[in-house]
């Protein structure tokens, strides 16, 4: 039902502000989109949760349900990096306590700068500090900036922070530059901006079974996110999460995106080869982490030519992850 709290592990999640507990004001709160996890956003979270512990109180985070550009602008929406599951999971893993998913609709866009202020986040949650990005804005049209905020809060009895932006390899991180990265096929600079492997999600389905006639069967993905990298062979690991005997353990392996042009060019897959792993895994939930690219998608002669080079791929993506252990 709307407005009950929704558990997440240790971590409380509410699908509207109105259900946010009285009995938690006063906790330090981040506000944001928050697509992907960069390294800029845990940098936010970090900020929050060690400020959290030093007054005593528990580190929250508000966010939109569904993106506000997905509602305001639907055509120019981008792909989110993440499923709302892998967010969950970092943003507890990291330290939040207690999540705010608002509703995201045209009606709440015509909120100004200061009644969203007002209205939500002082009237709903109490926080006694924000801390925001740089780059964050808020209220009707985003007149709103952290600049505003820290001229509003602090009249409001709330103490704001803008935490600085957060840099990899001299450029900004953000979740554009994540997000051309992985369109891209270049897993290493999302990494570097994520401070870890770009992963995604999916249900291991029924397939055509092509990849076990050729000696390396592939659990064919049904997957849970919006953004795949590039068509092209990576080195990968897999994390099964569930509904399999052996949740938990991590595989190493080589995962092939596109089209399959050496055979019946159709729609586009996902499929993964666990190296020196034999056990089903139909109906299994796993997590797959994009370590290296080892090579474009190409069209080969026939099964036997595309067999020799799988071997090839296997024993590339056996050194990219060896390298990656030690």
């Amino acid at each position: 039902m709307q407005g009950e709290a929704l558990k997440e592990g240790c971590m409380r999640t509410f699908n509207t502000s109105e259900a946010f507990p009285s009995e938690e004001r006063g906790c330090v709160l981040t506000i944001g989109n928050f697509d992907g996890l960069h390294l800029g956003h845990l940098a936010l979270i970090e900020a929050v949760v060690s400020r959290s512990g030093s007054l005593g109180v528990r580190p929250a985070l508000y966010t939109f349900d569904p993106h506000p550009r997905q509602v305001l602008d639907p055509e120019r929406t981008p792909p989110r990096l993440m499923s709302w599951a892998q967010v969950a999971d970092g943003l507890e893993q990291h330290g939040i306590e207690l999540v705010v998913r608002e509703p995201f609709t045209r009606e709440f866009a015509k909120l100004s700068a200061e009644e969203f202020l007002d209205d939500v986040i002082v009237a709903r949650i109490g926080p006694v500090e924000i801390f925001v990005g740089r780059d964050f804005r808020f209220g009707k049209g985003r007149e709103g900036s952290g600049e505003i905020l820290q001229e509003l809060a602090p009249k409001r009895g709330i103490e704001v922070t803008i935490v600085s932006q957060v840099c990899a390899g001299d450029l900004d991180v953000s979740s554009t530059r994540v997000r051309n990265a992985i369109k891209e096929g270049d897993v290493v600079d999302a990494a570097l901006c994520l401070g870890r492997p770009y992963a995604i999600r999916g249900v291991v389905v029924q397939g055509d079974h092509r990849g076990r006639t050729l000696g390396f069967p592939t659990a064919n993905l049904e997957l849970r996110n919006e953004l795949v990298p590039a068509s092209g062979v990576y080195a990968t690991e897999v994390k099964i999460l569930s509904r399999h005997e052996r949740a938990g353990d991590v595989l190493d392996s080589v995962t092939n995106i596109g089209t399959r042009p050496t055979f019946t060019e159709g729609q586009r897959l996902t499929e993964t080869h666990c190296l020196d792993f034999d056990s089903d895994l139909y109906g299994a939930e796993l997590e797959v982490e994009f370590v290296a690219r080892i090579r474009d998608e190409h069209r080969f002669s026939g099964p036997e030519e595309l067999k020799q080079q799988i071997a090839r791929d296997a024993d590339a993506a056996r050194t990219i992850l060896a390298h990656q252990h030690s």
